[in-house]
């Protein structure tokens, strides 16, 4: 019996933290992630904004980003001499934090299985490594700027 519990607990762990959080919007600029509320506290810098509201209105360029645009996707152009915003790749997250390049990180449940994709420095808030079907994992969530 407490096998049987056990087992559920971790399961149920598991399927806790990989939930993914509704309240989050992502952003893309540059071929880089960041939140809608991260371009927002830096309005100076934006150009111009496109607002797509299902993945199935991304234009091609854009649908690789298509598992985070459930709830919509904003495009941002940055003005020039202002896109040399702090980004990471999610290899070089993986890397920082001991787990193998290769991995899919966790950001906000949502899972980035591409880890050459990049994210702004700006969106990283607590960031923790856990067990996930047997293997280490990034887990992000982003800052207060949702």
């Amino acid at each position: 019996m407490k096998k049987i519990l056990y087992s559920f607990l971790i399961l149920s762990s598991v399927a806790l933290s990989a939930q993914k959080n509704p309240s989050v919007k992502f952003a893309v600029a540059n071929d880089v992630v960041g939140t809608v509320g991260m371009f927002n506290a830096r309005k100076a810098i934006v150009q111009s904004s496109n607002v797509y509201k299902a993945p199935s209105a991304l234009p091609q360029g854009l649908k690789k980003y298509s598992f985070i645009a459930e709830k919509g996707l904003t495009e941002y152009k940055i003005k020039n001499g202002y896109e040399d915003l702090d980004r990471i790749s999610l290899a070089q997250l993986n890397s920082q934090y001991g787990v193998p390049e290769n991995t899919p990180v966790f950001i906000e449940g949502y899972e980035f299985s591409d880890s050459n994709m990049s994210i702004y420095g700006d969106i990283m808030g607590n960031v923790e490594v856990k067990d996930y079907n047997g293997k280490k994992t990034v887990f992000l969530s982003t800052s207060a700027l949702k």
